[in-house]
């Protein structure tokens, strides 16, 4: 297929994805909130609740990450930091991972990375959000969560993974006429 023609068939299926993003908002205006519990977790401050984590507001981002241990979960945290303080400015927007604190934090400083980060091991909250895996594997994803009062809500969630909308590099390797072809992340590439 020649350059144009190939470009235009592309264009194409980036319409109607946007056409699809536009289906999936208006499913997620109707979406029935599930009420979740005020879990606890884990700082290198000391213990935080699932409430405390809204601050002032009455919205709230965790990402599930699979900790230290994850390339991958790395590769988008890496990301994250970088649309950080424009997600903050419209909800609090948390890291969550099983790691121990003091673990996480020395990770997560020397990645420099800018975002709070809870810990959630030794609690089910992963597991109770759909992000831990009959396997007993954690499993990475995102979670939003609205409180009304003294009541939290989840309003949204999706997992996380290769090829997903959360993660530029996707996208520019799929710019390659081979896509991502062999390529992995990892934790440093020089």
């Amino acid at each position: 297929m020649r350059y144009q023609q190939s470009k235009a068939a592309l264009d194409g299926f980036r319409a109607d994805i946007a056409a699809i993003r536009g289906k999936m908002r208006d499913v997620q205006a109707e979406v029935e909130p599930e009420t979740v519990r005020d879990y606890d977790f884990a700082t290198v401050d000391g213990p935080v609740s699932l409430s405390d984590l809204f601050k002032d507001s009455n919205d709230l981002i965790i990402i599930h990450n699979m900790g230290a241990s994850c390339p991958y979960c790395t590769l988008w945290a890496d990301g994250f930091n970088g649309v950080y303080p424009h997600l903050a400015s419209r909800a609090p927007f948390v890291v969550c991972t099983p790691d121990a604190p003091k673990a996480q934090w020395q990770f997560a400083n020397g990645r420099g990375w800018r975002f709070p980060m809870v810990s959630h091991m030794g609690t089910s909250f992963a597991a109770d959000m759909g992000y831990r895996g009959d396997s007993g594997r954690w499993i990475p994803g995102i979670s939003v969560f609205r409180k009304n009062g003294n009541t939290i809500f989840r309003v949204s969630d999706t997992g996380l993974g290769p090829g997903d909308d959360f993660c530029s590099v996707w996208h520019f390797l799929d710019l390659f006429p081979e896509g991502r072809g062999e390529w992995a992340p990892r934790f440093s590439h020089r």
